[in-house]
């Protein structure tokens, strides 16, 4: 049994203030309090589909809108996955999942490469979720892949329904990382011909 891979990182600024614990060897355990219901439950499902223990307590300027929040909470987030991962010796390193939810199909794919880039061909249904702008899950997952290291393609393949789009490209997103971040006995050190990701 390997060793619990852990991270807690803290983000303090003018706008937001933003604390996420972290295990990918968890059971799927959550505690998230945004300030934002709607990216709450994104959150949640993001940690019960992919079996990650996570804690987020964040406090923002939503008196102004939800982009502070939503950016630095996926920097932090991103940057919880990349100290957890550490030198990310015998991961499987890729992760795909095409996922379907009602008349919704999703699909992400991602690579821990340590080369950050978000390819995102996702135009929402509805400009808005109650008081969320829809286009600002783009700028959260920006930041969490450019943190993370990661390589993120995210693409809606059929949708309808904001609140399904949504909720399938989070549960989407669980799954691929967690085919990512599992370790493979047959993988000695990184998996790549450089010897380092």
């Amino acid at each position: 049994m390997s060793e619990m891979r852990n991270a807690a990182v803290v983000r303090r600024t003018k706008e937001t203030d933003i604390a996420v614990e972290l295990s990918l060897d968890g059971t799927g355990l959550y505690q998230v309090d945004t300030g934002i219901p709607f990216l709450d439950h994104m959150l949640e499902l993001l940690a019960r589909h992919g079996f990650f223990d996570l804690k987020i307590i964040a406090k923002g300027d939503l008196e102004i809108d939800c982009h502070h929040t939503m950016e630095d909470l996926g920097l932090v987030l991103g940057q919880a996955l990349a100290e957890a991962l550490g030198d990310k010796a015998g991961i499987r390193r890729y992760g795909s999942c095409i996922l379907p939810m009602d008349e919704t199909l999703a699909l992400v794919a991602l690579d821990l490469s340590g080369r950050p880039y978000l390819v995102y061909d996702l135009i929402p249904p509805a400009a808005r979720i109650k008081d969320i702008d829809t286009a600002l899950f783009r700028e959260f997952f920006q930041a969490l892949a450019v943190k993370a290291g990661m390589n993120l393609h995210i693409r809606l393949l059929a949708g309808g329904e904001t609140h399904h789009v949504f909720e399938a490209v989070f549960k989407a997103l669980a799954k691929a990382l967690d085919q990512a971040v599992s370790l493979d006995p047959r993988v000695k050190g990184v998996l790549s011909t450089k010897g380092v990701l």
